[in-house]
């Protein structure tokens, strides 16, 4: 052939002996379409495609192999075909791939000629395509000039309607116009007087407002002055009398435990002092050395809190994140809170507990319990500072036990007077209860 083998005729060829190849063994086939051998004839002309056509090209063999198996596929377009006389209502793409395969003589002719037939029938439906595209285009044409003009009457009409409309608007407009100048007189001349009547008031407002400010300022240094005094002279009363009170009530009750822990005798003699008899044994310094506790049993601080008027201030998180760290603040706060109760009614010391504002993401809805004063640090404050306000608070003399693993809150507890306890002091006693 002195031309490339057309395209709808190759992929004829392709197609054709891709069926054929389904009578062939394996040892029958080229080495290159071997690996074809096993798929569907669909995907065997798809990925085979160069391959069969190579091998139809090059080897006569597989050439001849795949003749004999069109010849029983399609006996009589392939007898046709051979002796020269295709059917003239035969596919012309069917006889040039048979005639490139069966190869008769004057095969080439026929191919060159099915391939023209190809070209001139594509070219005879392209044409036919394009006329009736061509038609289709015209009516559409005539379609849109037809609705053009449909639409440019209407909008001639409407044209004509909004022209009778904004006549009727301008008359309106220029009877709103009037009414508008007319009304801005009006507006101006109540304007001025607006503004004549604003300028007195403002005059005498001024005057007013000078005078108010006056006496408001007198009003509130008196205030202050009054409110001042009051506070001074009702904190100094009753700061100083509670001090007082409350040291008091301290020496006594210590007067009565160094009574009952020394154990001294009555101040006058009594009737059964004279019968002789065997006194019980009395405690010797060395019983008292004896009692002496160490610093994490749980015993120590029930002796702390049995002094006279003892306070117990806690420190409250540096207790409940050294117990039990895991829980939720809000459940924190309440295991404690609940511990401190049964501890307060046990000992029937006054308790103390304080948190960290700071912890805080919303204000706490918490009703303490029985016997156990609860305190927050304010904004801007710590818990440490509190705590410490707290303890100078006291009156010298006062026992005072503050719980706290903080080595800074205990010194500085410990520098104004009160007893430091660690916080793991506190957990063992409360596990107790």
């Amino acid at each position: 052939m002195d031309r490339p083998l057309p395209e709808k005729v190759r992929r004829r060829v392709v197609a054709l002996t891709s069926d054929a190849l389904g009578g062939l063994t394996i040892a029958e086939l080229p080495a290159p379409v071997r690996q074809y051998a096993r798929f569907t004839p669909a995907r065997r002309a798809k990925f085979g495609g160069n391959a069969m056509a190579a091998g139809l090209e090059n080897d006569p063999v597989f050439r001849s192999r795949i003749a004999l198996r069109l010849r029983e596929q399609l006996p009589d377009l392939c007898g046709a075909v051979e002796e020269g006389a295709p059917p003239p209502a035969a596919d012309p793409v069917d006889v040039a791939a048979v005639a490139y395969v069966l190869r008769p003589a004057g095969w080439a002719k026929l191919v060159a000629a099915a391939g023209e037939e190809a070209q001139r029938a594509q070219a005879e439906r392209a044409g036919e395509e394009a006329q009736r595209e061509l038609a289709r285009l015209r009516e559409e044409l005539a379609q849109a000039r037809q609705a053009a003009r449909d639409e440019a009457e209407r909008a001639r009409q409407e044209t004509a309607s909004l022209r009778k409309e904004l006549e009727g608007t301008h008359r309106k407009l220029r009877s709103a116009q009037a009414d508008v100048r007319r009304g801005e007189a009006a507006v101006r001349k109540l304007q001025a007087e607006l503004d004549s009547v604003r300028s007195a008031a403002s005059a005498n407002k001024a005057a007013a407002d000078g005078e108010a400010r006056r006496l408001k300022s007198r009003l509130a240094e008196a205030e202050s002055a009054l409110e001042s005094a009051r506070r001074s002279a009702r904190e100094g009363r009753s700061v100083e009398d509670m001090r007082v009170r409350l040291l008091l009530d301290t020496v006594l009750d210590a007067a009565q435990g160094l009574r009952r822990e020394l154990a001294l005798p009555p101040a006058q003699s009594r009737p059964a002092d004279t019968v002789e008899a065997v006194e019980p044994g009395r405690m010797s310094p060395k019983d008292v050395a004896a009692r002496a506790l160490s610093e994490t049993d749980p015993a120590l601080l029930d002796q702390l809190l049995a002094l006279p008027q003892a306070h117990l201030v806690v420190d409250g998180y540096n207790v409940t994140k050294t117990g039990y760290p895991a829980l939720p603040l809000e459940k924190q706060r309440l295991r404690l809170l609940g511990g401190l109760a049964v501890l307060a009614a046990q000992s029937g010391a006054e308790v103390t507990c304080v948190f960290d504002g700071a912890e805080l993401a919303a204000p706490v809805l918490l009703a303490p319990p029985r016997g156990v004063r609860v305190l927050f640090s304010q904004p801007g404050q710590t818990a440490d500072e509190l705590i410490r306000r707290l303890v100078r608070a006291e009156p010298p003399g006062r026992p005072v036990v503050v719980v706290s693993s903080d080595r800074e809150v205990a010194d500085g507890c410990a520098a104004a007077g009160a007893r430091p306890v660690a916080s793991a002091l506190l957990l063992r006693r409360l596990s107790r209860t």
